[in-house]
């Protein structure tokens, strides 16, 4: 009989596997959701590829798509939602699955994006072709892989994430053993790994007259609560200057702009708090237009400095994932 590792997959599509606030958010309620936007944290929302880009996003030739054949018995693909903009998906998303690579020498590392209009707007700009999720998948079949395990970059257990625990779910009989990993932003201790990386990241701003803001994304979702939940630990911890918003739910940007003018701050540094830094980091964040969060803050007389780098940049980060990856694997070997 062939060996299936379904428990996560089970446990993904009965429940989330985050509690926030005593109460668990059930895919059911997270469904009513009009978009799960947090994973589009991590990356960026799919209507930057119809924008009209003036401006430069890198050279597409540096990444590695990670579509090859000839893969193994043994593969690890790296599920992201994706991002256009080419130097920081080499530095975030390549950097994830560069770790991977040296972490799990016996397996092969795949790349699957979720978001067909980033893959479609990758390929037609700069002709490099990345696999969606379902390509991804048929690529394994079709090379013959007998165990996959499946290890996403979102931020959390949200609807992006249930979207591939459905997909892979159909794919279960295709392979000896499968399994799902983790999004980065499960466990409590997940929390305080994130938040160490995080504050040791902006330890040189945190000089008492600077408030540090992460920007997620944000989601009408009940998973939004990680953003709140992230923010209550970084208190508890004495980080009383640090701040985390949404661009899409809340905390907003106007909750964000009267906490730290309650305090006696003279700069600002903001900081996406996504896996990449994408259109809403370069626009939603750093943009000059109005509504953008860098202007809202300079207009309400703060010196304010963008820190444009994705969450993927940092080596913590990476590692969190790659014991993510880990505990999935460790699935297989127990069965």
């Amino acid at each position: 009989m062939k060996n299936k590792t379904v428990k996560a997959l089970v446990m993904a599509l009965a429940v989330s596997t985050i509690t926030m606030m005593g109460s668990v958010s059930t895919f059911a309620e997270e469904a009513e959701a009009t978009e799960e936007g947090v994973e589009a944290e991590e990356g960026e929302e799919a209507e930057e590829a119809e924008d009209e880009e003036n401006y430069e996003t890198g050279d597409a030739s540096k990444d590695n798509p990670r579509n090859q054949d000839e893969i193994g018995e043994n593969e690890l693909l790296v599920v992201s939602f994706g991002t256009s903009f080419n130097d920081n998906r080499v530095a975030t998303i390549g950097a994830i699955e560069d770790a991977m690579e040296k972490a799990f020498p016996d397996y092969s590392v795949r790349r699957g994006f979720t978001a067909q209009i980033i893959i479609d707007h990758v390929q037609s700009r700069d002709g490099e072709v990345i696999d969606n999720f379902g390509q991804a998948l048929e690529r394994a079949v079709d090379n013959g892989v007998k165990t996959l395990v499946v290890q996403p970059t979102h931020l959390m257990n949200g609807l992006e994430y249930n979207d591939v625990a459905n997909e892979l779910a159909e794919y279960t009989d295709a392979f000896e053993n499968v399994v799902l990993g983790e999004p980065l932003l499960t466990s409590d201790e997940d929390f305080a790994a994130v938040e160490k990386a995080i504050t040791e990241w902006t330890a040189d701003y945190d000089d008492g007259e600077t408030a540090i803001i992460f920007m997620g994304h944000g989601t009408e979702a009940e998973s939004n609560a990680v953003y709140s939940k992230m923010q209550d630990k970084l208190t508890e911890d004495g980080y009383d200057n640090y701040f985390v918003g949404t661009v899409e739910a809340e905390p907003s940007l106007e909750d964000v702009l009267e906490l730290v003018q309650a305090g006696d701050y003279k700069k600002v540094i903001l900081e996406p708090l996504m896996i990449v830094a994408g259109d809403h980091a370069n626009n939603d964040m750093a943009g000059d237009e109005e509504g953008a969060w860098k202007k809202t803050f300079e207009d309400a007389g703060y010196e304010v400095e963008c820190l444009l780098r994705g969450l993927g940049e940092n080596e913590a980060i990476q590692n969190l994932l790659v014991e993510h990856a880990q505990a999935a694997i460790d699935q297989v070997s127990a069965e």
